[in-house]
């Protein structure tokens, strides 16, 4: 395949969803009838009281959980036993982030995952309310703000960037333009020492077959312009360490843009006779957490010079390598950790030569597992197993620093819950400080409405009728 071939958009994308979002200038009429359509079989959806305003859903609903800056209405709704985030926006909208992001799901992009659209929902005196875009909380997940408000380590900031610009490399390889890139748009996740990050609002974007250097390049420089205006925010909120640098911050998402996107783009030259670059690029890429499905390559018109660019890249090296030997699901550097650990128990058993499929599965049994059942019941919803493990470790390694030898792993597990666990922790007055200015940029806040059903809802009661579409 020649290298000035045109892209074609991934098929996978293009058969996500049967929803089709109009154009937000479109004057269509609304539905009448309450219609949602899902990507969830969840039951529990239909008993939601979608006759009223987001904002003025009884309490019992909704879960206490940080919530980021955003324009709309935006609530946690217990749903059964899953946690579904509720953002009230109008149908077009609603329609079109929700059809994008199940797009970005099916080519296995970093983002929240769609459950469903709800259009047609009117009060029970008709009057109309705004559609509802429904997406899963992403377990473990926080807002860059509720990182800042619990004691992190100085150079936190440059960690959420790094995060970002492996995410904004990733999106721009799929084609997918962003248009509104920031912190507040996205979802963190502690992965091992470093963060990942998911894209959680895509109002503005859009999925191509490839991007021109011009919009990449105007998205960087908007992620740069909002991230240090949104640094300086936390400075003046004294949730910012004062030797911070917001526009060095900003700088540095610039430049681990560009030189990972040139890590994972560029063509290398080699003389016929060094074909060991080869490897050694793969090599490369693999330590950045990539994987190279085809390598392109081609002889250069003098026929001295062989042409190599990889071809398809992908995130999650480690994390499948750890899935396929443990069953594992975790982030890229919890899963490198992870191998680190099992390649370590595997050289203290002296069973290097045994495969490692075995070995694996004795360290799931003998090592990892205990660990994790130790995580105290109040955590569990607060800690993701494999970070707990990996935090463990590295407890345990300043324990026997300072002891001056080996310290059991049960008593790494111990002091740890005992002395660095209870920072996970969010207090309900930072939490309900968070909410309250997450809710201060919301510009179609209904919740001045007023509310004469606050004392329950009962499904049995709603006269609307409903359209499930999966």
């Amino acid at each position: 395949m020649e290298l000035n071939e045109l892209p074609q958009m991934d098929p996978r994308a293009l058969k996500a969803t049967s929803v089709k979002a109009e154009d937000e200038h479109a004057n269509s009429a609304e539905p009448q009838a309450l219609k949602i359509t899902a990507a969830s079989s969840n039951p529990k959806m239909f008993t939601l009281p979608w006759h009223k305003p987001l904002a003025t859903w009884p309490k019992d609903l909704l879960a206490n959980l940080p919530r980021g800056i955003s324009r709309h209405v935006v609530r946690f709704v217990h749903v059964g036993d899953e946690v579904y985030a509720m953002k009230e926006i109008t149908r077009q909208v609603a329609e079109r982030e929700y059809e994008i992001l199940r797009r970005l799901q099916k080519l296995e992009l970093p983002t929240v995952t769609p459950i469903a659209v709800v259009i047609g929902r009117h009060t029970r005196e008709g009057e109309p309310l705004e559609a509802i875009l429904v997406t899963r909380h992403l377990k473990f997940s926080l807002p860059y703000r509720a990182l800042f408000a619990r004691n992190l380590r100085p150079d936190t900031a440059e960690r959420l960037i790094d995060a970002l610009a492996v995410l904004l490399v990733r999106l721009h390889l799929a084609g997918f333009y962003w248009g509104d890139v920031s912190l507040s748009n996205v979802l963190f996740l502690r992965d091992a020492d470093a963060f990942s990050a998911f894209l959680v609002d895509a109002e503005t974007g859009d999925l191509q077959a490839q991007l021109t250097d011009g919009q990449r390049e105007y998205d960087i420089d908007l992620a740069r312009t909002n991230i240090i205006g949104e640094l300086m925010d936390l400075a003046s909120g004294k949730l910012l360490l004062g030797d911070v640098d917001e526009i060095e911050v900003g700088n540095r998402l610039v430049d681990r843009y560009h030189s990972l996107w040139s890590a994972l783009t560029d063509t290398d030259k080699f003389n016929p006779d060094e074909m060991w670059k080869i490897e050694q690029r793969v090599n490369k890429l693999n330590e950045l957490g990539f994987d190279v499905d085809e390598l392109e390559m081609k002889t250069a018109e003098d026929g001295k010079r062989v042409l190599v660019r990889p071809r398809v890249v992908d995130a999650g090296y480690a994390n499948r390598k750890l899935l396929r030997l443990t069953g594992l699901d975790v982030q890229e550097n919890q899963a490198r950790r992870l191998l680190n650990d099992l390649d370590a128990y595997r050289a203290s058993t002296w069973r290097e030569g045994e495969d490692l499929e075995i070995v694996a599965t004795d360290w799931m049994r003998e090592v990892f597992e205990p660990t994790v059942r130790m995580i105290p019941r109040e955590y569990r919803s607060q800690i993701e197993p494999a970070q707990f493990f990996h935090e463990v470790l590295d407890h345990r390694w300043f324990l026997a620093e300072k002891a001056g030898h080996d310290v059991p792993m049960g008593e790494a597990v111990t002091s740890y819950i005992d002395n660095a666990l209870p920072s996970y922790s969010l207090d309900s007055k930072a939490l309900a400080e968070l909410n309250e200015e997450a809710d201060s940029g919301v510009i179609d806040d209904e919740s001045t409405y007023s509310d004469p059903d606050d004392d329950g809802y009962n499904p049995d009661d709603d006269p609307d009728a409903a359209v499930w579409s999966h």
